[in-house]
């Protein structure tokens, strides 16, 4: 018999990959460096997918795909079969079902977005437990919303603050004013984003401590 680990799933689709160029091998660049169980990779056509224990990387990926705009995003909760193997391709799983479940919802969720729990079914994808599952999703349509306003120069400024430059610094590394800084802090919502990321991984990591012992014990 098979043993099992507890994970999620990030699946994310390319939308409207007929009419646009393939974005999948720059996707996978933005994503390279990760801490995951098994890094992204392309599985069928435009759809790439990940595998990883840690609610920390969930909050990640989703960030920096919705930097790069333009990806439909599922998330799946449950177990996953181990030993694991080398590609997030051959593993199998509840958290792999719970993911193409999630992935499906996006196409009718807000900020393109779903998370879904393995043994939920259509409405019911958050699992007997819903409140944790939910309240996850939601943090993270608010999260992708703040996000998804954010402007390239904004992220720009947030990379060099996040490589621990100071506001002065950052003027001077990008020719602005301190006061254009600041109007661009402001903008790209700097602190929400922060705070919210924050948020979602607590959620996270509430699903995972509910969800977790019900799904072992299957």
């Amino acid at each position: 018999m098979k043993s099992t680990s507890f994970s999620f799933v990030v699946m994310a689709d390319q939308m409207a990959s007929r009419a646009a160029s393939d974005r999948v091998p720059a996707a996978l660049d933005a994503l390279a460096g990760l801490p995951l169980t098994l890094p992204f990779e392309r599985t069928a056509g435009d759809e790439i997918q990940c595998l990883t224990a840690d609610p920390q990387s969930v909050v990640d990926a989703v960030g920096r795909l919705t930097r790069l705009d333009g990806w439909r995003l599922g998330i799946g909760v449950g177990l996953v079969e181990t030993p694991l193997p080398e590609s997030t391709r051959a593993a199998r799983g509840g958290a792999y079902l719970a993911a193409r479940t999630a992935i499906t919802a996006a196409r009718h969720a807000p900020t393109d977005l779903a998370l879904a729990v393995h043994g939920g079914v259509g409405r019911d994808r958050y699992g007997e437990d819903a409140e944790p599952a939910r309240d996850a999703e939601a943090a993270l349509w608010l999260l992708r919303s703040v996000l998804a306003r954010r402007s390239e120069e904004g992220w720009e400024l947030m990379d060099l603050l996040d490589d621990g430059l100071t506001s002065t610094q950052a003027a001077a590394r990008l020719g602005v004013s301190p006061s254009a800084v600041s109007q661009r802090l402001s903008r790209a919502a700097r602190e929400e984003g922060r705070r919210g990321a924050e948020l979602c991984v607590r959620l996270l990591t509430r699903l995972q401590d509910a969800v977790a012992p019900d799904e072992e014990t299957r």
